[in-house]
């Protein structure tokens, strides 16, 4: 099945090859004829690609025997690379989980490294079956996907210097200092509730917590917002930085995993094995088991 539009380039060599044989010295005839099998051919590609598009990702990933997850690699302990025995692997607390989602729709998994930004486009497009990223369920995204339940509760974080810690109590102490936050997250909304806080002057978006976490101990940010167990993680494993006792609120209840609109039943079976994992309190067991691989670099 097609999943995808036809790109625009092949349309293009669809309508030249056309053009060439109309102006070729073929008979009316065998123009004729070609004409019709041309445009019955685009009308069959054009109602396979329709299809396609109507897809529920879960009879895909059934057939396939395979479902394809999108994600950001860069967001330790939910997803990261790790080496493992001398391989590198993604692994982290969402990892765990898409893992649970493959064996009880009993396929394989395959886990599909981007940057952030282009999460939700790939699973909007049928690159990818699903997403999980750390993401907040926003309104923004909803227009393009099916959200799961929450499988994962919100907490902000705020990274600063060690040799600065002294400086910051609350969200005051942020004030017109830059600060660093991972393109397309709802970290950019949290940061609103900095007093003052000018989006044009003091914020800075790159793709990988780990660019933004460089940008502050080169002082070229202040401070980095990012969810909590992240920044637990870095502050971990670098001495450079330590996480600062200002409390901010996320901008959702917590992470969801999610899905194309033309996909219920991915959606649903996805829930299927979220509530399955909470009534085995095996949620609580993932995020201390990512904590530990973290901690174990």
């Amino acid at each position: 099945m097609y999943n995808e539009v036809i790109p625009p380039d092949k349309l293009v060599r669809i309508y030249l090859i056309i053009d060439i044989y109309r102006r070729s010295g073929v008979t009316s005839m065998k123009k004729h004829k070609f004409f019709k099998l041309a445009t019955v051919s685009m009308l069959l590609m054009a109602l396979l690609v329709g299809c396609g598009a109507k897809e529920d990702r879960y009879d895909a990933a059934i057939s396939a025997k395979k479902i394809i997850m999108a994600t950001n690699a860069e967001y330790a302990p939910f997803e990261f690379h790790k080496d493992i025995d001398g391989k590198d692997q993604i692994v982290g607390y969402d990892i765990l989980i898409a893992q649970e989602i493959a064996k009880d729709l009993g396929v394989e998994l395959e886990v599909k490294d981007m940057s952030f930004s282009a999460v939700v486009e790939s699973v909007a497009t049928g690159k990818a079956d699903f997403a999980m990223a750390a993401m907040d369920p926003t309104p923004e995204r909803e227009k393009a996907m099916l959200f799961s339940q929450t499988y994962y509760t919100a907490v902000a974080g705020v990274l600063v210097k060690k040799d600065d810690a002294d400086k910051f109590k609350t969200a005051d102490d942020l004030k017109g200092l830059t600060v660093g936050v991972q393109t397309g997250s709802t970290f950019v909304d949290v940061a609103q509730q900095i007093p003052a806080f000018n989006d044009k002057e003091q914020l800075m978006q790159l793709d990988k917590v780990g660019d933004l976490v460089q940008a502050l101990e080169s002082n070229r940010a202040g401070a980095v917002l990012v969810e909590l167990p992240v920044a637990q993680a870095y502050a971990a494993n670098n001495p450079n930085v330590v996480i600062a006792p200002i409390e901010l609120k996320p901008a959702s209840e917590g992470y969801v995993a999610g899905v194309a609109k033309s996909s219920p039943k991915l959606q649903e079976a996805i829930n299927k094995t979220i509530d399955r994992l909470k009534s085995e309190g095996k949620l609580d067991q993932f995020i201390n088991e990512a904590n530990r691989l973290v901690e174990s670099e």
